[in-house]
């Protein structure tokens, strides 16, 4: 059995005025037991019926007392009877079960694991710092008690260990292939990934994740300048080909409007020194400085 199987507890308020009964009996048996044998100056067979009453009453008013206990709202009292699993109680508030049940208390409640942050490499093989933000909560009382040591304890192993494994099945970010799931790049895509792999881990423990987020991600002090040097090159690269691209439609643009409204006429000589230097203009970093050729192109 792997299972949770949830119980209906009685409340505790009806108990606890027997419990106040028995006390108010267990006071009257003894003040008449001891007043009988005083006046009597002996112990006499209802003397003794009197105080094997009253011990029997006080067997009793244990019995109840030890059965009280009280659950907050998103709390589970999972209960055993001599270690073997009867179920589990979620009614919250002033409850009474049998007094011979052991009662273990365990949260329902949402909990935040913030991952601490791990080394490891990443697809290409590049060393990374990643961490993980996790929301969980118990599901399965059973399987948290009875199917792991520590559900805490084996919740923080886990996540780890699911963080390990995600950093190495991604790069880190898509140098080659553009398209390519990356861990920078493709943040959601990620953390549901992360948030499939841990449940999975997870269910055998009856944990319940709701949310797994990275928290935390960077190259590995060691090689982060040099990473960034070359981020910061393929940016340069990119943003080039854009100008490049761009300057090339303006000075066909130019070419045809010229050739359209027949403004001049270009030989191809020309047309390669207004290409160039159209380019020079567009595609320079710097401010470009005019040049007046008082000449011709040919002197």
């Amino acid at each position: 059995m792997n299972r949770e199987i949830e119980v209906q507890v009685k409340s505790g308020w009806p108990m606890l005025v027997l419990d106040i009964v028995l006390h108010l009996a267990l006071i009257g048996l003894i003040v008449w037991a001891v007043l009988h044998t005083v006046h009597h100056q002996a112990l006499t067979w209802t003397g003794l019926g009197l105080f094997i009453g009253a011990g029997l009453d006080l067997i009793a008013l244990v019995l109840v007392s030890v059965g009280f206990f009280i659950l907050q709202p998103n709390e589970a009292g999972v209960l055993l009877l001599f270690g073997k699993y009867v179920g589990t109680a979620r009614r919250e508030g002033f409850c009474w079960a049998n007094p011979f049940y052991t009662k273990k208390k365990i949260s329902l409640r949402l909990r935040n694991l913030n991952g601490a942050k791990v080394k490891v490499n990443d697809k290409a093989g590049n060393p990374i710092e990643i961490a993980a933000v996790v929301v969980w909560k118990v599901e399965n009382t059973f399987a948290a008690f009875f199917e792991v040591d520590d559900y805490n304890s084996f919740v923080t192993i886990q996540s780890e260990s699911a963080i390990r494994h995600l950093a190495s099945s991604y790069p880190y970010d898509s140098w080659e292939d553009e398209h390519a799931v990356s861990l920078r790049g493709h943040i959601d895509e990620v953390s549901h990934s992360l948030e499939r792999e841990l449940q999975e881990r997870l269910d055998k423990a009856g944990v319940r994740v709701l949310e797994a987020r990275l928290s935390h991600l960077a190259y590995a002090p060691e090689i982060a300048e040099a990473m960034l040097r070359r981020q910061q090159a393929t940016a340069i690269i990119a943003a080039r080909q854009k100008i490049v691209e761009g300057a090339v439609g303006m000075v066909r643009m130019a070419l045809e409007q010229l050739r359209a409204e027949n403004v001049i006429s270009l030989d191809e000589e020309r047309k390669a020194a207004m290409v160039s230097n159209l380019l020079v203009v567009l595609c320079s970093e710097s401010h470009v400085q005019p040049v007046v050729n008082a000449g011709t192109l040919y002197s």
